[in-house]
């Protein structure tokens, strides 16, 4: 089985998580972890769970402006470096033309401040809610990391998204049919 998961980081914190579900997704799939830049039709058509995340902006999915602020406060700090891929295609603009199999099997998640999702939203319902639009089939619900203020991934985020991924595996895994023989 062959699973991809595609990613929005700005500081990096995305990209650690991703790889995290990952290495949780590893001993049921084979994975491939992407930038959204790089989630091409080919790739979304080849697996059979797709999970992607993003960082939460302004109480949801980032824009073009939000990604530009974002990436401008992360160049003028001596505290945080700036994931190679942030200044792409974001993932509100990638989610909008993609074509999956109906029934697709997915998942959502973001990373976002260590507070209430009242005060902080939570860009993984946007993700789920797109994702629903175009057919796929949610296995679990969407799913929040927590950074800290300093945007720097809480210590336990790591090994949490590695347990998620491990979870959604077998979750995705008893739902697929298995092959007659």
């Amino acid at each position: 089985m062959r699973a991809i998961v595609v990613y929005e980081s700005i500081y990096g914190n995305t990209h650690t998580v991703a790889d995290h579900i990952a290495a949780g997704l590893r001993p049921t799939f084979d994975v491939t972890v992407v930038p959204v830049g790089e989630a091409t039709r080919e790739l979304v058509s080849e697996a059979d769970l797709l999970v992607v995340g993003g960082p939460t902006h302004a109480h949801g999915m980032t824009r073009r402006g939000t990604r530009k602020s974002g990436v401008d406060a992360g160049l003028k700090s001596d505290d945080l470096s700036v994931d190679p891929d942030a200044e792409g295609l974001g993932l509100r603009d990638w989610l909008r033309p993609i074509e999956v199999r109906a029934g697709m099997a997915a998942a959502a998640f973001d990373t976002r401040f260590d507070m209430l999702s009242a005060f902080t939203g939570r860009a993984s319902r946007g993700i789920a809610r797109r994702l629903r639009h175009h057919h796929c089939h949610l296995a679990m619900p969407p799913e929040s990391f927590l950074v800290d203020k300093k945007q720097h991934l809480l210590a336990s985020e790591a090994a949490r998204a590695t347990e998620w991924g491990a979870t959604l595996a077998a979750v995705v895994s008893a739902e697929m049919p298995t092959p007659a023989g």
